[in-house]
């Protein structure tokens, strides 16, 4: 039986990350911070960790510098170690003069250093999706199938299917056929692969396990550009493709949207992914900073990071990141606070500093690093679907956005017409 020092795993580090402007406008979506002090990218990489995977590489193209940073800060092996971390990030050569055009392409433009790796098999990864899996388990199933290919499939509604791509399984667990956001009550009716009838489909997670010399023939003979959308839909019929149950929590963070409600969600007593389980940590960038200092404060259902302080302030709800500096007479409520980057400088006080300034209202919004907020400012709840464009400040489905190094004037109001 292999072992999962025969597996490489390969993280896409995603596209331009539009649906989740503009928390991407200067950063990649998997270095978008979530839950206080990880970024999305420690998901992933931590699972590997966690699942004995110890061979990761990276593909970055778009504004990761970020990223750049945070994983070579964070992710390093000893030197009695044989893992490592790689970023292989798009560029030109004399084969390939493109960037990368999709999930599928961008692993093509790296079977070299696939094949560099000398590994028998290679495990596909998104970069922005939250959940908690041991990959050795989806590595046993697997190799005791005899698979090709394995997806890590979850069973889902008729609510998800518009947003998935959803997969036929037969009972011998073999994929038959695929369907990608399927609507078509007469498509969807084809496609039901479980007996129970709150959740009769099989979504895809994303997450695919290759045999490598199957990988690079698939890549190397044809012209697809994604995994989802093209290669396992075509090698359903060519090659063995398996589908491996997974039931555990698993959420796409991919809009503006699911990243609120996904971070919102932790802050609860009962929360559905548990980001405190001490067997299978999720790992981030070491930092040494002190304790966050909260004076005179009512605090419910807060996620609270290091290094702040908050003073007589009212927070409900409320994600609050690393460094948050909030004033007095604040109230917080369902908001994403991301912290800052760093302590504001001296001799910079009588600007507006870095946080959120005395006796600010806020609600239903997301307040990217670094920002700073004067006093009295007030942001208010936005309808659900609706979107709206400032120059300091947007609405993405109801949800305020207050982008990263914006500087909000005292006594700003934003709120509904």
């Amino acid at each position: 039986m292999p072992t999962t020092d025969d597996i490489l795993a390969v993280i896409l580090g995603g596209g331009r990350g539009s649906r989740l402007y503009p928390l991407t406008k200067l950063r990649s979506k998997p270095a978008v911070p979530i839950a206080g002090k990880y970024r999305l990218i420690d998901i992933p990489l931590s699972n590997c960790i966690n699942s004995n995977i110890y061979r990761i590489a990276i593909l970055t193209q778009f504004n990761s510098v970020s990223l750049h940073r945070h994983i070579s800060n964070t992710y390093n092996f000893d030197n009695f170690h044989t893992g490592w971390v790689q970023i292989w990030a798009a560029e030109q050569t004399n084969q390939n003069v493109d960037w990368y055009q999709g999930t599928a392409d961008a692993v093509r433009k790296q079977l070299l250093e696939i094949q560099s790796a000398r590994t028998s098999y290679v495990l596909i990864l998104a970069g922005d999706h939250l959940y908690r899996m041991d990959y050795s388990e989806m590595a046993k199933f697997h190799w005791e199938t005899g698979a090709d290919i394995t997806v890590a499939v979850q069973p889902v509604s008729y609510t998800d299917t518009p947003r998935l791509g959803i997969l036929k399984r037969d009972p011998n667990l073999v994929i038959s056929d695929f369907a990608e956001k399927p609507t078509d009550p007469s498509v969807l009716k084809k496609m039901v692969s479980r007996d129970d009838q709150n959740k009769p489909f099989l979504g895809s997670m994303g997450i695919y396990l290759f045999n490598t010399d199957t990988l690079i023939d698939i890549l190397q003979n044809s012209s697809f550009d994604d995994f989802g959308g093209h290669v396992i839909p075509a090698s359903i019929h060519t090659h063995k493709v398996y589908g491996f149950d997974f039931e555990g929590y698993w959420a796409d963070i991919g809009t503006i949207r699911s990243f609120y409600e996904t971070n919102l969600q932790l802050t609860l007593p009962n929360a559905k992914f548990n980001i405190f389980d001490p067997e299978y940590p999720i790992y981030t960038h070491a930092r040494y900073l002190p304790g966050t200092r909260v004076v005179d404060s009512h605090l419910e259902n807060v996620l609270l990071a290091e290094g702040g302080c908050i003073e007589k302030a009212d927070i409900i709800h409320s994600v609050v990141g690393l460094r948050c500096q909030i004033g007095a007479g604040c109230r917080i409520v369902d908001t994403i606070l991301m912290g800052s980057d760093y302590y504001i400088d001296p001799v910079d006080r009588e600007s507006i500093p870095i946080g959120i300034g005395k006796s600010c209202t806020i609600e239903g919004a997301i307040i990217d690093k670094n920002a700073r907020l004067g006093e009295r400012v007030i942001i208010q709840r936005f309808p659900v679907g609706f979107d709206l464009d400032r120059a300091d400040w947007v609405v993405r489905d109801g949800i305020v956005v207050i982008p990263k190094n914006t500087v909000i004037p005292a006594g700003t109001i934003i709120k509904p017409d």
